[in-house]
C-alpha cells in the first residue's frame, strides 16, 4: 500500500465524519489499522483530526471571510484540506506557517487539479498575511455569537450555559472543553498497589503521576496504544476518567454485599466496585446491548474479577425477581453527554437540544425501576456524564418527590472535600465541571432507602 502522510490520514477522517456521519474515534481507528503509521505520525494525525473537529466552527468562520463561494460549495477534499491547514496556522505552534501552507497545497495537488492548487494556496497565503486581522462578534453586543464562534460550540449550548453559569464561567467551560483530557487509568488494586503500578509504568517507558481526587487514579503522559502495553494485558489497570471513579466511591459498597449496576457496559464502574468489595459478593451488570455487555466480561476476565454476572435486559423493565434484592444500586444513566465534550471532539456537533427531554424521561423510568431493587436501608447512587439540570438536580428532586422512602445522604465522608465547590456534598449530590475540577463533567447523587413514610423528616 502506498505511503500516506499524517495530514492525509486526518483528511480521510474528516471526510468520513462529514460525509458518512462516522464517529471520529472509530474513523481514526479504521485509518490507523489501514495505513499503520509510525508512532509520531499516529500522534500528529490524531492531533490534526481531533483538533480540527474541535475548532470546526471557528475554522469555518475564519475561512468564510476569505473564500468567495460558501464552503459547502467546495468539494469535500478541498473544504477539509483548508480546514486542516487553518487549524495548523492558528492552533499548532509547533508547525511552521510555511509548512501548513505548503502541505495544504501538496494535498490539493494530490486530491484535486491545478486550479484547486492555486485556489488553496491563494486562500491560505491570504489568511497567513492577515492572520492578526481575524475578528469575532463583539462580546458586549453578542455574547452568544462571540463565545460560540471563538470557542467553537453550538449556539444552543452557549445560550443554555450563559443562563446557568453566567458569562465568565461559560467562557471557562467552553475553553476547558477544548483542552484534550489526560490519559487517566485506574489501578487494579486486586493485582497491585498504585505505587507498584507507577513503578511498572515507568519501566515501560511512560511518565505516570497520581490523580488528585482518587487513591487508585493515575495520569499517564504521552501518546500511547493502551492495548499494546503488557501491564494492561496483565490486568494491572483499567482505563477510566477520575470523575467516573468517584461514582463508585460514592456508592462505597462493603465486601460481601449485592449490587445491581444499571447500564453497566463497558464495565468501568462495575469492575471498580468489585475492587472496592475485594472481589467478594455479587454484582449484577445490566445492559440492553449484548455486544456491549461482552466488554464487561472481557474486562472482568483481564482484571481477575469473578463476582460480576452480566445480564442482558432493558434497565427500565428489569424482571421482578430483582425487586428488593440489592444492598447497593448504581444507575449511571444514559444522558446527553455534555460533560465529556473534551473527550469526544465531534460530539458537540451531533447533539440537539430536543434530545434532553427524551433522555430525562428515560432516566426517570430507569430510576423508577432501580428504586424497587434497593433493599430497606440500601443505597442508590444516580450518576450521569452531563451537566444539564433537567438530567441531574431536577431528575433527583422529581424522583425524591415521588419516593419519600428515599433521602439524600451526605457525600462528604466519602469524597474529597476539595471537590465541594458549590457546597452541595452535605446535601447528597455533586456536580463536577471540567473548568472547575479539571475532570469530565459528571453528576453524582447518593440516596438511602429508609422505608416508606420515613423520608421528609417523618
Amino acid at each position: 500500500m502506498a505511503k500516506i502522510t499524517a495530514r492525509e490520514i486526518a483528511l480521510q477522517v474528516l471526510k468520513e465524519v462529514e460525509g458518512k456521519g462516522a464517529y471520529a474515534g472509530l474513523a481514526l481507528d479504521k485509518m490507523m489499522e489501514k495505513y499503520r503509521p509510525g508512532k509520531l505520525d499516529r500522534a500528529f494525525a490524531t492531533e490534526l483530526a481531533y483538533g480540527t473537529l474541535r475548532y470546526l466552527k471557528t475554522i469555518d468562520w475564519i475561512l468564510e471571510q476569505y473564500v468567495k463561494k460558501p464552503l459547502e460549495a467546495q468539494t469535500a477534499s478541498v473544504r477539509n484540506i483548508l480546514r486542516l491547514s487553518v487549524y495548523q496556522l492558528f492552533y499548532l505552534d509547533k508547525v511552521p506557517d510555511s509548512a501548513a501552507c505548503n502541505e495544504g497545497a501538496k494535498m490539493a495537488r494530490k486530491y484535486g487539479h491545478v486550479g484547486v492548487v492555486k485556489f488553496v494556496n491563494g486562500v491560505l497565503r491570504n489568511i497567513l498575511r492577515r492572520k492578526g486581522e481575524i475578528t469575532f462578534p463583539p462580546l458586549a453586543e453578542d455574547p452568544v455569537g462571540h463565545i460560540a464562534i471563538k470557542y467553537s460550540h453550538p449556539t444552543w449550548m452557549v445560550e443554555r450555559w450563559l443562563k446557568e453559569f453566567g458569562l465568565h464561567e461559560t467562557m471557562d467551560l467552553c475553553q476547558a472543553n477544548n483542552v484534550p483530557p489526560p490519559n487517566t487509568i485506574r489501578t487494579n488494586t486486586l493485582k497491585n498497589t498504585r505505587d507498584e503500578l507507577i513503578t511498572r509504568l515507568k519501566q515501560e517507558g511512560l511518565t505516570a503521576t497520581e490523580t488528585r481526587y482518587t487513591p487508585e487514579g493515575i495520569i499517564i503522559n504521552g501518546f500511547l496504544s493502551i492495548g499494546a502495553m503488557d501491564s494492561f494485558r496483565e490486568g494491572r489497570f483499567q482505563v477510566q476518567d477520575e470523575s467516573s471513579m468517584l461514582a463508585s466511591r460514592a456508592l462505597a459498597p462493603s465486601p460481601g454485599s449485592t449490587i445491581i449496576d444499571f447500564c453497566s457496559a463497558p464495565g468501568g464502574k462495575a469492575t471498580h466496585l468489585a475492587q472496592l468489595m475485594n472481589n467478594q459478593g455479587k454484582i449484577w451488570a445490566i445492559d440492553i446491548h449484548p455486544h456491549k455487555l461482552a466488554l464487561v466480561g472481557e474486562n472482568s476476565n483481564r482484571l481477575g474479577i469473578s463476582i460480576i454476572e452480566g445480564i442482558v435486559a432493558d434497565a427500565a423493565q428489569l424482571p421482578e425477581k430483582y425487586t428488593g434484592s440489592a444492598d447497593y444500586v448504581l444507575v449511571d444513566a444514559p444522558c446527553s453527554g455534555l460533560g465529556v465534550l473534551r473527550r469526544r471532539p465531534d460530539a458537540r456537533w451531533r447533539k440537539e437540544p430536543g434530545q434532553i427531554a427524551g433522555l430525562a424521561k428515560l432516566q426517570a423510568a430507569i430510576l423508577e425501576r432501580a428504586a424497587h431493587c434497593v433493599k430497606d436501608n440500601g443505597i442508590l447512587v444516580y450518576s450521569t456524564c452531563t451537566i444539564t439540570r433537567e438530567e441531574n438536580q431536577d431528575q433527583v428532586e422529581s424522583f425524591l418527590a415521588g419516593h419519600p422512602e428515599f433521602v439524600l445522604e451526605d457525600l462528604a465522608p466519602l469524597l474529597p472535600q476539595v471537590l465541594d465547590k458549590d457546597g452541595t456534598m452535605a446535601d447528597g449530590y455533586l456536580q463536577l465541571l471540567p473548568h472547575r475540577h479539571a475532570v469530565d463533567g459528571f453528576f453524582i447523587a447518593r440516596m438511602r432507602k429508609e422505608g416508606i413514610g420515613k423520608g421528609n423528616g417523618e
